[in-house]
């Protein structure tokens, strides 16, 4: 049996806001707190949620509430993945033969937390691993607080909101062609649901790993 894209769009109407609220503070909570967002496509996760709300009579309310929700929970998840690394002391658990938690990306982490400190923090938001494993390498390397803060909530501002909202107004253009705004949500939405489910299975593999522990020092040779 065929199911038209007609017919998915109109399921992905039924869904309402609140299943939007829930899935986006979910994976921007989690891509910026735990090893897990290293997998998980939240760019284009926060652009298909904003084309979603666009078609919604209060779509433009929600599109800017979620975005203060967005950044809340952003700085939310940063503040616990800088809290996860600072516990772990200066040892750093990576993955031997890893994709990405591996000595490789830490060390260039790392290195551009000592190079350009809050200027790091604030660009890793838009670089998706880095934007992950940034709290974590920040927090082990016991990069000053305050600084930490101020750079990732202004980094926060600047990513979420920011892309929701180019979906939600992306969405209201293509909503002027009757035939175009189906076909390119259902289309998003699948490849979404598909970069999450081998993202997921990505990170079971990588998690599957032996463990390789590094200290900051090793990681800044």
């Amino acid at each position: 049996m065929v199911i038209s894209a007609s017919s998915s769009f109109g399921a992905l109407e039924s869904a309402g806001p609140a299943l939007v609220w829930a899935i986006v503070l979910t994976f921007v909570f989690i891509e910026c707190a735990v090893i897990l967002g290293l997998f998980l496509p939240g760019d284009s996760m926060l652009i298909t949620a904003g084309i979603v709300l666009a078609n919604h009579s209060s779509g433009a309310a929600h599109v800017w509430a979620l975005s203060a929700g967005a950044m809340i929970a952003a700085i939310f998840g940063n503040q616990v993945g800088y809290a996860i690394g600072h516990r772990s002391g200066n040892h750093i658990l990576a993955r031997r033969g890893g994709k990405y938690l591996n000595y490789t990306n830490l060390h260039r982490v790392n290195i551009l937390l000592e190079r350009y400190g809050f200027w790091a923090v604030l660009i890793a938001r838009w670089i998706p691993w880095v934007r992950t494993l940034c709290p974590l390498v920040a927090g082990a390397a016991k990069m000053n607080h305050s600084k930490y803060t101020v750079a990732s909530s202004l980094g926060a501002i600047l990513w979420a909101p920011v892309l929701l909202l180019i979906g939600f107004y992306g969405g209201s253009l293509l909503n002027q062609v009757s035939w175009l705004m189906p076909a390119v949500l259902t289309a998003m939405v699948a490849l979404l649901l598909i970069g999450t489910a081998l993202g997921i299975r990505h990170y079971r593999q990588e998690m599957a790993r032996p463990l390789e522990e590094v200290t900051v020092e090793e990681v800044l040779d």
